[in-house]
């Protein structure tokens, strides 16, 4: 489903030039779970941001269901990041004058499509119901804990079908029985058949997805298979 190919990112020139990647190759299978770890610095956001097609590789390529990404115009990376690929960041990124409701509607708002206002509620509707809070629809971030905002930014993940979930460290400012909620949601996704990328610094988050692809000083270092994942 997507194939990571020699991709390197530098930053800078001259002496303040950092090799953030180094010729980073990485298969990832359809409805696979996966987690990435490294000690800071080791590029393992930097690596998610460029398959996401928020930042612009050094070189190599990105494929994603056999099409090409990393050679694509703005427009077109932003119809792809609409489209097939979803993010979900560590701190949210809700809107905070908008109800949980509208944070989840946006991603259909800026869709290109013929579905009408109601359709796309509808649709929003049911993600806040898959992810537990159809309750809490009509409150404001600030009215949330945290990991009720984490869930309608998962919702708002969903709610575009993406072919991939990104997620960059999603429990990485939760308390351990938080996380372990929003993780066992996760767990819940991919056996639905969603494929995630997952970046933690946390060995037991970690442990949750089919595999670990390991960096330091911005390559592969090791891919261990987690035979049993744990499941919250």
């Amino acid at each position: 489903m997507l194939k990571v190919q020699n991709v390197s990112k530098v930053y800078g020139e001259g002496t303040a030039r950092v090799n953030a990647l180094n010729e980073v190759c990485l298969e990832i299978a359809e409805g696979e779970f996966v987690s990435i770890m490294g000690a800071s610095g080791s590029g393992k956001s930097t690596l998610l941001n460029i398959i996401g097609g928020l930042e612009k590789l050094s070189g190599g390529e990105i494929h994603l269901e056999g099409a090409r990404l990393d050679n694509l115009s703005e427009d077109a990376t932003v119809k792809i990041r609409r489209g097939k690929i979803a993010y979900v960041f560590q701190q949210y990124h809700l809107l905070p004058s908008l109800t949980a409701l509208e944070n989840v509607l946006l991603p259909l708002a800026l869709a290109a499509d013929d579905n009408g206002h109601t359709d796309k509620t509808v649709k929003a509707l049911k993600m806040l119901k898959r992810v537990g809070l159809e309750q809490r629809a009509h409150h404001k971030p600030s009215e949330l804990s945290g990991g009720e905002q984490q869930r309608v930014a998962i919702a708002r993940a969903l709610v575009t079908s993406p072919a991939l979930i990104l997620a960059d460290e999603p429990t990485g400012n939760m308390d351990k029985k938080t996380g372990d909620e929003i993780m066992e949601l996760f767990d819940e996704l991919n056996r639905e058949g969603h494929t995630i990328i997952m970046v933690t610094h946390n060995p037991d988050t970690a442990r949750h997805t089919g595999k670990t692809v390991i960096l330091r000083d911005g390559q592969i270092i090791d891919i261990v298979i987690n035979s049993e994942p744990v499941h919250a």
